[in-house]
Order: C-alpha cells, then sequence, then structure tokens
C-alpha cells in the first residue's frame, strides 16, 4: 500500500512540473499615463498626437508614457509646428513639458501673381472723304449695317443680295 501511495504522489509532482505556472503580470503596473495640458498662441489651433487622440487649444489630454510624445500643432493661416514631450527620468515619471506651448507664426502670404492687362482692340477707322473741291457736289453718305439708306434690302447679310423684283 504504501507503494502505490508513493507512485501516485510521484505521479502527481511530475504532473505539476509539466504544467506551465500562470502568469503574474496582474502584479506589474499597467502603463502609466499622465494629462498634459495644451495651449497654443493664438488659441483654437488643432492638436493631435501620433497615437490620434486631438483637441482644440487649450485643452487636456490623457496621454500613456513611452520614450516620447509628439504633438503637432495647426491652425489654417499659420505655421504648422511639432513639440516633443519626454519623460524627465524621475519615479514616478513625469512628462515634460507640461503645460504643452506653442506659438504659432502666421503663414507668408502667396506670392502675387502679376495680372497681365488685357489685350486693346485697335478699331480700323475708315478713311474720311476728301473735302469737295469747289463746284462738286458733296459726296453721297456711307451707308449703314442694316439697310439704312434707302435701300430695300439690308447691306450686312452674308450672302450677295437677291436679284431686284421685276
Amino acid at each position: 500500500m504504501t507503494r502505490v501511495i508513493a507512485v501516485t504522489a510521484c505521479g502527481f509532482i511530475l504532473a505539476a512540473c509539466s504544467m506551465s505556472m500562470p502568469s503574474l503580470d496582474f502584479f506589474r503596473p499597467g502603463p502609466t499615463t499622465e494629462v498634459l495640458r495644451i495651449e497654443s498662441e493664438p488659441p483654437g489651433a488643432d492638436a493631435r498626437t501620433a497615437e490620434g487622440q486631438s483637441c482644440r487649444t487649450p485643452c487636456e489630454l490623457t496621454v500613456t508614457h513611452g520614450p516620447e510624445v509628439a504633438i503637432a500643432f495647426a491652425l489654417p493661416g499659420h505655421q504648422p509646428q511639432t513639440v516633443a514631450v519626454r519623460p524627465d527620468g524621475a519615479s514616478p515619471p513625469r512628462l515634460l513639458p507640461n503645460p504643452v506651448y506653442a506659438e504659432l507664426q502666421p503663414a507668408a502670404p502667396p506670392p502675387r501673381q502679376k495680372k497681365k492687362a488685357p489685350a486693346k482692340k485697335t478699331v480700323a477707322k475708315k478713311a474720311a472723304p476728301p473735302p469737295p473741291v469747289d463746284g462738286e457736289p458733296p459726296p453721297p453718305p456711307p451707308q449703314t449695317q442694316g439697310g439704312g439708306g434707302g435701300s430695300p434690302y439690308p447691306q450686312n447679310y452674308p450672302w450677295p443680295p437677291p436679284p431686284p423684283p421685276q
């Protein structure tokens, strides 16, 4: 009987050794986070982290500690800017700078394009008739478009006028 108990005990011990141990990760603290205060001049800039968090300044973001956190600032009409935030090495680690501050510079105005002067249309002037010589009758007035000279047919048609009626 003692042999049976000894063999059973050895079997349990052998089974316990082959079984993996449960992880003790629950004793480790999770990743530490910190609230960053984010400000800009002028206010109202869009602040965004590489992890995808974003807010409109002035605001606060909760970020996880890592080797470096970059905050990108963007505001229409201003040059974008990125500020790096690093842990200070103390225990517990803190992110510096906190608050994060960015002074955004106005964007340079786009270069002005020179406007081309509109091309001037040249209108050919008709030569004036020569002055009448003494005793000659004055020349007849020129006919205007649209048959204004008493002609029954307008002169501005693109085809020749029809033959006169018979």
